[in-house]
């Protein structure tokens, strides 16, 4: 099946966008998580969200996650490794899987830490980003894994049951000890650069000690823009849009905190109603 449209990312932006395309009736998927990230729950209070006067991060997610669920809008909880337009359609993959679509919204955020040395010269060569997508690459190596939150614990524990032995990197206050793991070692130190030449052969902590490895993921709520999408135009951290949250890539568009400051819900909320109402306007001329 070709869906009109496929949204990456389920924040403020992404739902807006999900809901502005339900209503226009038209067939779309939208990838992400079950709730906001860990940063954005967190959030002590929200005072310029119209209408919810003083609402804080946690009881935004339950209401934008009530409204998806009221208006049968479902959030496919995988994560997305690659994006690219092949003969005249949007190609979405995860894992061994691929959806297909005429228009692409991307509402992914924003990426705060600057990449590893060697991380980016090393994406598909043993770096990843998706364990589900990847895992099984990896079956009976060893692995070295960098977490930047809690929600990275479920995907490291799948890993453990592939990969013959893990390396656990969290750069977040760890609260579990995962003692029932005998192929795990968790290191304290903090990574700071990705080891090899054409393929991964290790993760080089802070210490200078290096823990090899076959592959490294990194795990972490936010991926760079530029390295999902093949030929995408970006500057640093975000990508560049118009008005009309068009991109320089044909049928595809961008909302929210992933086009640039500043980073407010409202402002996500908005632009995901633009990003879709402008595929929308795409669409008709295409089909």
């Amino acid at each position: 099946m070709i869906y009109d449209s496929i949204i990456i990312g389920s924040g403020i932006a992404g739902a807006s966008a999900a809901m502005n395309l339900k209503i226009r009736n038209k067939s779309f998927l939208i990838f992400g998580s079950p709730s906001f990230n860990t940063k954005a729950i967190k959030a002590e209070q929200i005072l310029n969200y119209p209408g919810m006067p003083g609402i804080n991060g946690q009881q935004l997610s339950d209401a934008v996650f009530e409204h998806l669920k009221q208006m049968g809008i479902t959030v496919t909880d995988l994560k997305i490794n690659g994006v690219f337009y092949y003969n005249d359609t949007w190609h979405i993959t995860s894992g061994m899987q691929m959806f297909e679509a005429r228009t692409v919204i991307l509402a992914t955020g924003v990426e705060f830490s600057n990449p590893l040395e060697g991380e980016q010269a090393l994406v598909g060569m043993g770096v990843s980003y998706c364990a589900t997508c990847d895992g099984m690459l990896y079956k009976d190596k060893d692995v070295a894994v960098i977490a930047t939150s809690a929600d990275a614990e479920k995907e490291m524990l799948y890993l453990s049951e592939i990969a013959s032995h893990i390396s656990y990197m969290p750069t977040y206050p760890l609260k579990n000890n995962f003692d029932d793991r005998d192929n795990l070692t968790i290191y304290k130190d903090r990574p700071q650069a990705i080891l090899g030449d054409n393929t991964v052969t290790g993760v080089r902590l802070k210490s200078g000690e290096d823990v090899s490895a076959d592959g490294v993921f990194i795990l972490k709520d936010a991926i760079s823009p530029s390295t999902l999408v093949y030929g995408l135009e970006t500057d640093g951290r975000h990508i560049i849009v118009d008005r009309q949250m068009r991109t320089n890539l044909e049928g595809c568009f961008a909302c929210g905190d992933c086009t640039g400051r500043p980073y407010q819900y409202v402002k996500a909320a908005g632009e995901g109603n633009i990003a879709a109402h402008s595929a929308i306007e795409y669409l008709a001329k295409i089909i």
